[in-house]
């Protein structure tokens, strides 16, 4: 048999995985999801949008400044101010990349762009040019490529290319397009595009019909090189193309689409889980290669046939894409090096501070609980990354009163600094409403809460609780997140943690990107 075709994979979940409601990410967040996706055996990662605030380049810059084995790209609007700052955020990259956008669709260019086909091709043109003069590796997408004339399609593309651009994106921004008709479209731009060898094809899909794995293997099949996706599928609306689901049907069915990647797939549930811990966005239990029931069999049938030979019911191997089949535990008696093991071969990097708070974190938590779970010490991790670096707030306790004939009520005690501050809120409408409430007494920091949820991280009568809440604050908007045994107290500390990051805000205030007010289009 042939050697098989390689497929690039482009990640843009720390792009357009960001843009998913709710899913923002601290810069600290994104390198450690960055240098993941490089251990993962991702191509390109597309760190961000750097012209869109003050954050957002940070970020980038921080990634292209320290992670290495992978392109670190940036996305700019077809504007000479957004490629001049990814070029200053990706200056300092191993190896870089500028991705640059433009609509091309005729409800785009009437509605949002007011510009004619030939305005379209010249702002291309000289902004690929422009993205050129930094470095060689230019990326190209016509934005609603999919809703897009054909024949000016192919013009655009002809175009783009002549002016530089080495890979061609064709997006389907809107998840509109269904496997045959983007077949068709890769097919025509290789057969009609007469400088098309010189680039390579690109396929970023949107999964508003479910289509989004489908429509990108379609392309796969038509010719295309490369597939931009995310991991867990995260994305605008109804997400993206999901990374671990076309790596291990491009894998499993090798037979079939004679292409592989680089990816190492045993890593897929280990970033799927990173991703799914930062971001809060928890993944379905029944979600294709790395759910928590992808390879659980509970039919008799099944069960049945999987004593017998596992492959008459599982067309991979759990540990193929990183599953075990125990989940090896950590208790009180393990040190700080077994700690420290634990910690990267779960994918995280952390400093001596942020471990040795981990690790006072687990001896906590091993006194209250028999067995540690791998989930447990992924929470513990990302309540200390997500945590301020020095909150003005500590949760110090809740007590519960209930005198008979009385409403009930509790007592909240917190300290900043050494002082400590207590009160005694009535819980007439029930403990949680009333902890919240003493805190945000205690604090004086007022917050509308948006979002409260609570799950179990791991299995067992004394599993930890992990709290997540969103609050909104002068119109920003701020998530917190608590584990602890107890489901009220880690309710308490996901709620204080949000208000320690308002009052950092409030004494850090960010400083202002001048043309952050004018970001109106949110890309590709």
């Amino acid at each position: 048999m042939n050697d098989p075709r390689m497929i690039k994979i482009f990640d843009t979940t720390l792009r357009d995985g960001e843009q998913s409601p709710g899913a923002s990410m601290n810069t600290q967040e994104k390198c450690e999801i960055a240098k993941m996706l490089v251990e993962l055996g991702v191509d390109v990662i597309e760190a961000g949008f750097p012209i869109a605030s003050e954050g957002d380049f940070q970020a980038v810059k921080l990634i292209a400044d320290s992670v290495q084995g992978a392109t670190i790209c940036g996305l700019a609007r077809c504007r000479d101010k957004d490629i001049d700052r990814a070029a200053e955020a990706l200056k300092n990259a191993g190896s870089a990349r500028i991705h640059v956008f433009l609509a091309t669709s005729a409800i785009h260019r009437e509605f949002k762009l007011r510009m004619d086909k030939d305005e379209i091709i010249k702002r291309a043109v000289a902004s690929i040019q422009q993205a050129k003069g930094y470095f060689d590796d230019i990326e190209f997408s016509p934005e609603d490529a999919s809703r897009t004339e054909p024949e000016f399609l192919c013009d655009v593309v002809e175009a783009a290319i002549d002016a530089g651009a080495t890979t061609i994106n064709i997006p389907d921004t809107v998840g509109y397009t269904v496997p045959e008709k983007y077949a068709q479209t890769v097919h025509l731009l290789k057969t009609r595009v007469k400088n098309i060898d010189q680039a390579v094809i690109s396929v970023h899909c949107h999964d508003d019909l479910g289509l989004a794995v489908a429509n990108s293997l379609a392309a796969v099949q038509a010719g295309a090189g490369q597939i931009e996706c995310t991991i867990n599928g995260i994305g605008e609306r109804a997400g993206n193309c999901s990374l671990e689901e076309v790596v291990m049907a491009m894998r499993t069915r090798q037979d079939y689409f004679k292409v592989d990647t680089r990816i190492q797939s045993n890593l897929l549930v280990r970033a799927s889980r990173m991703v799914s811990n930062i971001t809060g966005l928890e993944v379905q239990r029944n979600k294709a290669i790395v759910g928590r029931n992808a390879f659980a069999h509970e039919s008799g049938i099944h069960q049945d046939g999987m004593l017998k030979n596992a492959n008459t019911y599982e067309i991979m191997r759990p540990e193929d894409v990183g599953f075990t089949q125990t989940d090896l535990v950590l208790g009180k008696h393990s040190g700080r090096a077994a700690l420290k093991n634990r910690v990267q071969s779960l994918g995280y990097h952390l400093t001596d501070d942020q471990l040795q708070s981990v690790f006072l974190h687990f001896k906590t938590l091993a006194d209250k609980k028999k067995e540690i779970y791998d989930s447990d010490i992924a929470s513990l991790i990302e309540q200390v990354m997500h945590s301020v670096a020095s909150p003005l707030w500590t949760w110090v306790g809740y007590t519960m009163n209930s005198p008979e004939g009385e409403i009930p009520n509790s007592k909240v005690v917190i300290k900043r600094g050494e002082e400590q501050y207590e009160t005694i809120v009535p819980a007439k409408d029930g403990p949680l409403n009333a902890i919240f409430f003493a805190i945000e007494e205690l604090t004086e920091i007022p917050v509308v809460c948006n979002e409260y949820r609570v799950h179990s991280v791991s299995t067992g009568k004394d599993a930890q609780a992990e709290s997540t809440v969103v609050v909104e604050h002068e119109n920003e908007i701020y998530r917190g997140r608590g584990v602890s045994t107890d489901t009220l107290e880690a309710s308490a500390i996901s709620f204080l943690n949000a208000i320690n990051q308002i009052a950092y805000r409030k004494a850090n205030p960010p400083k202002k990107n001048k043309l952050e007010t004018k970001i109106a289009t949110k890309a590709v």
